[in-house]
């Protein structure tokens, strides 16, 4: 094949393929079909042929664990202390929720240094079956947790009389545990499909047909549940949640005690939660569901003739929509601490309180006319918070 010719497909890739594509716990699969060496790795292909697609992984990612790890720590430490989890089944949720989403922005790391970075981080036997399980167990406690805060909130609002016996702390102890349990369950599985090839020198899927077919069909029916029918669950019990609020309360702020928010987690805070879970999450789904449509092609002897396979070709292009996508989803496990501080007053008193950051006294002119009062304003004393109030007159 001509050289010049090859150049001009190379560069037209570039030109496609703008940024994407290192995707959570997906291999290529690649099987070696000659006995000469070793086949590309991951980071060589798309070197190769995406450059755009390591340096998003090596550029974006990164800052997601930074403000993940700020802010999930802080999370965990505020909804788990003993003032926000006191009479507060919610707290143990978003505090929990908060410890997974910061076990998994580490791990993702460790996974990021396999792929992006090309620095073998788990290829090695029994280290590659654990840690794909310990990978795809947070990415399923995250929908269920978010479904069971969602579903108290729910019960909460729209049948309150039942409040006092689904929504206490000890439930939501139980149950969080539950959920922990069914979810190393489900990702155990992975222990089975993911194995190390001694002549590759890579975690992948184990060559084996049966295990491949297991594979999908595994792959569809838990990536349907948790994350397609548990997002469209919370979204219905959203907006049965919000309707109620209108009904029963008008023009009553959503935060207040009789709008269902009695507790120190607000109701609308929940609900940010839940809607910014589903914004992230379905569309990760869908095109994580199209990667069947769109399979990548059998692995060629040299990267040459992977450069003018058709069907490699339409596989990064399909990679590159996923990357985009994919990375603005990660964000579901860096933000949530910073909802919280957005729309929790509650929360927000917590982390100001935690950096020392108080309210100044303000002190308000009064007109003639009206009787001297009291303002009350928050200072810091001894590094404690108490009132200061000061009288006025003028």
């Amino acid at each position: 094949m001509d050289s010049d010719y090859l150049l001009s497909l190379l560069a037209e890739f570039t030109r496609i393929m703008q940024n994407t594509s290192m995707y959570e716990n997906v291999t290529l699969n690649l099987n070696m079909t000659q006995g000469a060496g070793l086949p590309p790795t991951v980071s060589e292909i798309l070197q190769t042929f995406a450059p755009a697609v390591i340096l998003v992984d090596r550029v974006i990612s990164p800052i997601w664990y930074v403000v993940g790890l700020i802010g999930n720590p802080i999370s965990a430490y505020i909804w788990l202390s003993r003032r926000m989890r006191k009479n507060n089944s919610s707290a143990i949720y978003l505090g929990t929720l908060a410890i997974v989403h910061t076990i998994f922005l580490f791990l993702h790391f460790i996974m990021e240094l396999n792929y992006a970075w090309d620095t073998p981080t788990y290829n090695k036997p029994v280290i590659c079956a654990l840690f794909n399980v310990l990978l795809i167990m947070p990415q399923y406690l995250t929908p269920l947790f978010v479904m069971a805060f969602t579903v108290e909130r729910y019960i909460a609002v729209c049948h309150p009389f039942s409040k006092e016996k689904f929504c206490t702390v000890t439930r939501a102890i139980k149950v969080s545990v539950c959920l922990t349990a069914f979810s190393l369950s489900l990702a155990s599985v992975q222990a089975y499909i993911w194995v190390y090839v001694e002549e590759h020198q890579s975690c992948k899927f184990a060559p084996h047909d049966d295990i491949i077919k297991f594979e999908k069909v595994w792959t569809m029916v838990t990536e349907m549940l948790l994350f397609f029918i548990i997002p469209v669950c919370v979204l219905v019990f959203n907006v049965c949640v919000i309707r109620e609020i209108k009904r029963i309360t008008g023009t009553v702020p959503v935060n207040s005690p009789q709008a269902g928010g009695g507790n120190t987690t607000s109701t609308i805070t929940l609900l940010s939660v839940s809607f910014y879970f589903i914004c992230t999450l379905l569309p990760a789904s869908i095109v994580y569901a199209l990667q069947s449509l769109l399979p990548h092609g059998t692995y060629p002897s040299t990267l040459q003739e992977m450069a003018v396979d058709p069907v490699w070709q339409r596989y990064f292009t399909y990679l590159t929509i996923r990357k985009v996508v994919e990375e603005i989803c990660l964000s579901n496990n860096a933000l949530y601490g910073y909802i919280y501080y957005i729309t929790g007053p509650h929360f927000r008193k917590e982390v100001n309180k935690l950096f020392g950051i108080t309210k100044c006294k303000k002190l308000v002119k009064k007109s003639s006319t009206q009787s001297p009062k009291s303002e009350y304003s928050l200072v810091s004393s001894n590094g404690k918070t108490q009132y200061d109030c000061v009288s006025t007159q003028i």
